[in-house]
């Protein structure tokens, strides 16, 4: 299997001078084979675009610069484009699974800007990497490659920050699991409740959020193209890398914990699309990042050699006894203790949850042996208040 490895380095000016140059010819090689693809009645082939947006367009004045890059930048930046297609058709045929993607759009100068180089391109040098008509960066060596890298990729994010982003073959790694399975439930205040009794809280975003939303006033005030509109820009930039990557170590840490620790790991199936509909919650949950933990966790069972389970969102696991299978319908989500109107077990709503999920996920489900309720429950939160 392929993983990703990603590394920061601190180019030089010169170096990034002959960056700049590079991530421009790859953004107007793609921007003309897009171009060429619009006008044309049927798409033509990659083969024809990069003789076209590269070869041909290096013989005109008006991209004669194209030369002064290397060659496998440019060719990777067509064959991205020809994905891009691939994925945008593919999702039209319902061939694609996931959320719709939309047609190709243009490469700006103000996102952030990528290069990929491939073998010939790039060669590793004791502590540094070579790149083809750029020369020799180094990297802050983190962690070592287990493996030869197949392509590496440049990438300069919207806060100037450089990144090495390698490709190599990994082989799964066995380690023996403690535990058989786990249910997880995901939520806001608490970010994981799990059937073993464990609780994880979610970083707090809140100062944060409060300086990026006065930058993001201050943005909206100031003039378009003027250089403290850029710099307020570049400010807003790094506050949402300090946020992503807050957010992205703490899934990390926790899904390899989950994951090394239990054979079977169980999720529910959120719908996070219709969630953030929700104008109160729409801003809290998108810093969550449930889509992404699920992403993580998924691919560490491949890792690791685990099962991974994903039940229907529409399991009744908060309506349920974990205890005895009653179902006592829909309780407000205010409402975070429940009493079972069968058994009288007191219920937290999300160890609850997760202990359901655990049982949906191994298919116990059936083993409860009431699992129906006879007539209309009287209101959960009236019983808990008194």
């Amino acid at each position: 299997m392929k993983a990703r490895y990603q590394y920061r380095f601190y180019p030089t000016d010169q170096q990034k001078q002959s960056l700049a140059c590079l991530f421009g010819c790859v953004r107007v090689v793609y921007n003309d084979a897009l171009a060429i693809c619009k006008q044309s009645e049927k798409k033509p082939k990659s083969s024809e675009l990069q003789k076209i947006a590269i070869a041909q367009a290096k013989k005109t004045e008006a991209r004669a610069w194209l030369s002064e890059v290397s060659n496998i930048p440019l060719q990777q930046s067509v064959a991205d484009l020809e994905t891009a297609f691939k994925n945008f058709f593919g999702s039209c045929k319902g061939k694609r699974k996931g959320r719709k993607v939309g047609y190709p759009k243009f490469k700006k100068r103000t996102n952030s800007q990528s290069a990929r180089f491939r073998i010939g391109g790039f060669s590793i040098k004791d502590k540094g990497v070579y790149l083809a008509k750029i020369g020799v960066v180094k990297p802050v060596w983190s962690r070592e490659l287990p493996a030869s890298p197949t392509s590496v990729t440049v990438i300069k994010d919207c806060a100037n920050r450089y990144f090495l982003s390698f490709v190599v073959e990994v082989e799964p790694i066995s380690i023996d699991a403690k535990n058989q399975s786990i249910g997880i439930d995901l939520g806001i205040k608490t970010f994981a409740v799990m059937s073993n009794g464990e609780k994880t809280a979610s970083p707090c975003y809140k100062h944060l959020d409060r300086k990026l939303r006065k930058l993001q006033r201050k943005l909206a005030r100031q003039q378009k193209d003027s250089k403290r509109r850029n710099k307020t820009r570049i400010q807003i930039a790094k506050l949402h890398n300090q946020i992503a990557d807050t957010r992205q170590d703490f899934l990390h840490k926790l899904s390899t914990k989950v994951v090394s620790e239990n054979q079977t790991i169980i999720l529910e199936d959120l719908n996070v699309s219709g969630m953030v509909k929700n104008r109160k919650l729409s801003r809290i949950i998108s810093q969550q990042g449930w889509r992404e933990f699920r992403v993580l966790v998924e691919a560490k069972s491949e890792k690791y050699g685990r099962k991974f389970v994903a039940i229907g969102r529409w399991e009744p696991t908060s309506q349920t006894c974990s205890n005895c299978g009653y179902r006592w319908g829909k309780i407000d989500l205010s409402v975070r203790s429940v009493i079972c109107l069968n058994c009288g077990t007191e219920h937290d709503r999300d160890d609850n949850a997760s202990k359901n999920i655990e049982m949906v996920g191994m298919g116990h489900r059936h083993d409860l042996k009431c699992t129906s309720r006879d007539g209309q429950t009287t209101s959960v939160a009236q019983l808990n208040e008194a």
